[in-house]
């Protein structure tokens, strides 16, 4: 009896650890609204644990000059409301993997490269800024898709079986943006 009451200590000393790293995490379904604060725009996105970043549908993206920065000029591929314009500061640019189907010879690139801008994004009750790289995503049916590094920020578990479970956005103008 003392050898098996030894056994579910040592094994609760073991998990304790990861339990209360999951209770720190907030759990989101394959589907997610999120609120772009930066368009005031609500839409549903993917949320992809095998993409390392997000994407934003976009299209007609040109980098221009801003004074001594760069900034990109690009306009939302989501629906015929997006007319306008938008503009922010370039942050970087990602060098997005090709999968084998997208690879040209000729270019002799394994890479597709893309402009990274920084958006304030709300899901569920919890505000952040992550990376958004822009690409035209028509084709797909969710305009934004939020990866891995996104999802860390947003201290994310991803359960597949679930959609929407964070509900509506419901992050207020000052809510902190944390870590």
């Amino acid at each position: 009896m003392t050898l098996n009451l030894s056994i579910v200590l040592l094994c609760l000393l073991l998990v304790a650890p990861g339990l209360s790293l999951a209770a720190e995490k907030s759990v989101y379904g394959l589907n997610e609204y999120v609120r772009l604060f930066n368009l005031d725009l609500k839409l549903a996105a993917k949320l992809d644990t095998g993409a390392k970043t997000a994407s934003l549908s976009a299209r007609d993206i040109q980098r221009f000059k801003r004074g001594d920065e760069t900034w990109v000029r690009f306009y939302l591929a989501i629906d015929e409301a997006h007319k306008n314009a938008i503009e922010r500061p370039l942050a970087r640019i990602s060098k997005i993997k090709r999968r084998a189907g997208d690879y040209d010879p000729d270019e002799e690139k394994t890479y597709t490269a893309r402009p990274v801008i920084e958006m304030d994004v709300c899901m569920g009750n919890v505000l952040r800024t992550i990376e958004v790289n822009l690409t035209d995503r028509s084709a797909f049916q969710y305009p934004l898709l939020i990866g891995s590094e996104a999802l860390k920020r947003f201290s994310a578990l991803v359960d597949p079986s679930l959609k929407y479970a964070a509900g509506k956005p419901a992050c207020a103008p000052d809510t902190n943006l944390g870590e």
